[in-house]
């Protein structure tokens, strides 16, 4: 009877869900003994008390991880081989394979610009967001490519990023004369999935053509005891865990995008993370650099501050191109001087995580993805005793989350093939990481560092800013300008800070 009246609730509280299809009782059993087998059958605990629904959720679910696999990473995790002792090399990448903005000869800045905007023209450039993360920390339940960070348009991330790339199409199309077209592929995780997608329909896809988005989900992986067994979250469901944003690459295939790439002749990719409020969303810059290059990744990088700055380093250890993080760096490298440049930092290109792929190179992962470490997190995991059935909340960490990093490629490459270009931290980086208050990286900075470069951007055209005690700034729409073009009629202009850009009037 209580079965029954549990089979009632389940279809009525999924009648407006796409249920996925019954497995035959040879599935069923077929997945057991694969379970069994791999000495994980406890996710199999209370499989026969549960309803049908549950069971073919659960069914479906099991379906989608390789026991096999998880014990493999499992194993590694928990039970690491010991480092061999051997030196570590770490010098900055070589001069061939790097370029600035800061330094470099302007003509070379613009053939690279020219090169980049011809390939949009093309319509062979496209971007992948990473979007997987939520407000938490920001005080919002959204995802974080809703956030408005205080701007005078209130315009969310999400906005932001897509008028750039509205912008770009239409810079490309007065260059070539043709219709230009950016795919946009959005990654977002399990609990950003649903609230993006109607963000974005809400939005109209905030005038973007709707084929040319593409929302999709980055992958899970269970989350496994200290003892390596698979954990259950309640007895219908396994605890699972985002796969990091190195998850990226596996879901690029699962999600049909590397395909849909294929099928529109793509060549170049742009992927960056959301939370960067200054993000040249598929620069022509970084495009026709790397693309001049020829290599399969390129980064882009900011010049460290100071030697004590807490970020990673764009750097080659032991000949391959790699980050290294701030910790794993002692006091003597970190302070070390470039002998060409004494008044420099000799490790000084910090990681943000704003990357170029060729096509060519994510249509080989299925040869190298297996080849990425994962790295643990000991956590406190909700889970069910699967003997007691019983909910336990623990108070220390009880077991691990597996994640991948998205630069864990890095070191898969050869130096011929890897390429890094230094850009303005105060033009291209401020990143939203922070609630407000803080006084770092957080909604009022990205707020500031919008607002002064719409104002350097203005006085460069010969405009004239007021401002009047704490009043500075000047939003500039996307919609206007993409990187400081076209604003000459803007010359001397006085204008009220802060204030904001909308029109060319």
């Amino acid at each position: 009877m209580a079965a029954a009246i549990r089979n009632l609730v389940d279809r009525f509280q999924n009648h407006s869900e796409t249920l996925p299809r019954e497995p035959s009782a040879g599935e069923i059993q077929e997945l057991r003994d694969k379970y069994e087998k791999s000495d994980q059958s406890q996710v199999f605990a209370f499989f026969d008390e549960l309803s049908q629904t549950e069971k073919t959720r659960l069914f479906h679910q099991l379906s989608n991880f390789d026991p096999i696999r998880i014990n493999e990473l499992a194993d590694k995790a928990l039970n690491p081989p010991k480092a061999e002792e051997t030196s570590v090399s770490l010098e900055p990448l070589p001069e061939v394979a790097t370029a600035s903005i800061l330094d470099s000869d302007p003509k070379d800045i613009q053939y690279y610009y020219d090169e980049g905007l011809n390939l949009v023209a093309e319509n062979k450039v496209a971007v992948v967001l990473l979007a997987g993360g939520q407000g938490t920390r920001l005080g919002s339940s959204q995802p974080k490519g809703c956030f408005d960070i205080g701007l005078p348009s209130h315009k969310s991330l999400f906005q932001i990023q897509a008028e750039r790339i509205a912008k770009l199409q239409l810079l490309a199309k007065k260059k070539s004369g043709k219709d230009s077209l950016i795919p946009w592929y959005v990654m977002t995780s399990g609990p950003t999935r649903k609230p993006t997608e109607e963000y974005f329909q809400e939005h109209n896809y905030f005038g973007l053509d709707k084929s040319n988005v593409f929302i999709f989900e980055q992958g899970v992986l269970p989350c496994i005891s200290n003892e390596g067994k698979i954990l259950l979250e309640s007895k219908s469901k396994v605890a699972v865990a985002p796969d990091g944003n190195g998850g990226i690459y596996q879901a690029l295939l699962t999600s049909g995008v590397r395909e849909d790439m294929r099928k529109r002749g793509i060549k170049h990719i742009h992927a960056y993370c959301v939370d960067n409020c200054l993000v040249k969303v598929a620069d022509p810059v970084f495009i026709g650099f790397a693309a001049s290059k020829k290599v399969d990744i390129a980064t882009k990088v900011v010049r460290k501050r100071n030697a004590t700055e807490s970020v990673g380093l764009i750097l080659q250890k032991n000949g391959k191109p790699d980050v290294v993080e701030y910790s794993e760096i002692d006091k003597e490298t970190a302070e070390a001087k470039d002998p060409k440049n004494p008044s420099l930092l000799k490790f000084r290109a910090a990681n943000i995580v704003n990357h170029y792929y060729s096509f060519e190179f994510f249509d080989s992962i299925e040869t190298w993805a297996h080849k990425m470490p994962h790295h643990i997190a000991r956590k406190k995991i909700p889970c069910v005793n699967t003997e007691s059935g019983e909910i336990v909340k623990p108070e220390k960490p009880n077991g691990i989350k597996l994640e991948q990093f998205v630069f864990d490629v890095f070191p898969l490459l050869s130096l011929e093939k890897f390429a890094s270009i230094e850009v303005r931290r105060e033009d291209e980086f401020s990143p939203l990481k922070n609630a407000r208050g803080t006084g770092e990286d957080d909604p009022d900075t990205s707020k500031r560092d919008i607002m002064n470069q719409g104002q350097r951007w203005i006085e460069n055209a010969g405009g004239v800013i007021l401002t009047e005690a704490d009043a500075v700034g000047v939003e500039v729409s996307p919609l206007i300008s993409y990187g400081g073009e076209g604003l000459e009629f803007l010359k001397g202009r006085e204008i009220k800070a802060p204030a904001i850009i909308e029109k060319e009037e």
